[in-house]
């Protein structure tokens, strides 16, 4: 008797039987949009397939970790020559080397790297440095921003938090959110001396997409240096997407620290946190501040990352943002037309699509579009069409460099029939 075929529902229900909500990261069960998501089979370029065989072009692209596009071959090729050497050792490998020399290459002033295996687990790095360089405990974050899952950085975040209705997180106590302050986003704060760092995305891209104001960023440096706290710029989803050297070359404003993730992994679990001289010698093992991973630096995922970089030149973010600016267009085109109100802002090969009338500034203004209802059908009625967009509607679109003109006229038609839905009610 032949196997039934696999079907998303059948393996979704097998999935909430061993996982919590049968998914390994939240905003992937589709709570908030409601349905059953689709399991990938695989992806290729701009596109990826389900287990039923249906292809979707693309925007999550792993939240910008696939800026190539999926299964890029340059990328393949570096992995399974890796692999065939071995996929872990626990000791130095020469493609750390690399890497930490191609990322200070590219950041001016981050002159001394520390590879770790994700976006959480640099930016709570960089929180301890910064704690233990400058002998103090108060951390200042941004309403909205998302810093990862670590207890002191969930207070008020982006991202998954948000979209499922989080405030914080149970399980997390008091004391360890006791020394963080949340202050608006784009609005520059009043520091007090006990501050350590202030922990910002340089562009907010986890409450849709919120550009930096302008003076906002150049305003915390200033803020920081006053009160001798660190600014550490969460570019966890910028570094290497806006610019060769970030955010920071994009906007002028070096930080004391930096975080980075998602693209220097090449889709493979990677990131790192990098700084002044001074700062990253008082990590472990030439100072006090400890941190260590056992998976940090894998020689797999130091290869998929060195094979994406050296594809990323100037060349290529120009060809990034004009994707980007083009799918921008053709979205808010498409909707107005339809008479559907919106904001598609776009910042380099980012962009966000907002449901209000007036540009979105802050957290308060992204929940207002949010709260209009619109994202689910329009999530959902661009997947019947095809088009795969982030279930959640505080997340972004990552064109990739794998979409062609061809995909973009297909998502702006897609789009024009979805809004005049919504529009109609």
């Amino acid at each position: 008797m032949a196997e039934p075929p696999i079907t998303n529902d059948a393996l979704f229900a097998r999935a909430q039987r061993v996982a919590p909500g049968g998914v390994n990261s939240p905003v992937r069960a589709f709570r908030s949009v409601g349905g059953t998501p689709y399991f990938v089979a695989r992806g290729f370029g701009s596109k990826v397939w389900d287990v039923e065989g249906n292809e979707y072009l693309d925007y999550v692209q792993s939240y910008g970790a696939s800026i190539l596009g999926h299964a890029h071959p340059a990328v393949v090729a570096a992995v399974q020559a890796a692999a065939g050497d071995g996929s872990t050792f626990g000791a130095p490998t020469e493609r750390e080397v690399l890497l930490a020399e191609e990322i200070a290459a590219r950041v001016p002033g981050a002159e001394m790297v520390r590879l770790v295996n994700s976006g959480t687990e640099a930016t709570m790095s960089a929180v301890r440095l910064a704690r233990g360089a400058t002998g103090r405990d108060r951390v200042v974050v941004f309403d909205g921003c998302y810093h990862g899952h670590s207890d002191g950085l969930l207070a008020g975040g982006g991202s998954g938090v948000a979209t499922l209705g989080i405030p914080a997180s149970a399980g997390v106590p008091a004391a360890a959110v006791s020394s963080t302050l949340v202050v608006p986003y784009n609005q520059v704060p009043a520091l007090s001396d006990d501050v350590a760092c202030v922990v910002v995305e340089p562009i907010a891209a986890n409450m849709g997409l919120v550009p930096p104001a302008p003076g906002f960023l150049e305003g915390l440096r200033a803020e920081c240096d006053r009160v001798g706290a660190l600014l550490v710029f969460d570019e966890v989803i910028t570094g290497f997407r806006v610019a060769r050297g970030g955010a920071a070359q994009v906007f002028g404003v070096q930080p004391d620290l930096w975080c980075f993730g998602k693209v220097i992994g090449g889709g493979l679990p990677l990131a790192a946190f990098a700084g002044r001289r001074d700062l990253m010698t008082q990590l472990a093992p030439l100072g006090p501040i400890y941190q260590a991973g056992t998976l940090s630096g894998n020689p797999l995922a130091t290869a998929a990352g060195l094979a994406v970089l050296g594809l990323l030149d100037d060349t290529a973010y120009a060809e990034l943002a004009t994707i980007a600016g083009k799918l921008a267009a053709g979205i808010a085109a498409a909707c107005h037309d339809a008479g559907l109100q919106v904001q598609v802002p776009v910042a380099g090969p980012l962009l966000g699509v907002f449901f209000a009338a007036s540009p979105v500034e802050d957290y308060e203004a992204s929940k207002a579009s949010a709260a209009t209802g619109h994202y689910p059908g329009f999530m959902h009625g661009l997947l019947e069409r095809g088009i795969a967009v982030a279930p959640g509607a505080y997340e972004v679109l990552f064109p990739s460099l794998a979409h062609s003109d061809a995909d973009l006229a297909r998502t702006v038609e897609a789009v024009g029939d979805v809004a005049a839905g919504l529009a109609a009610g």
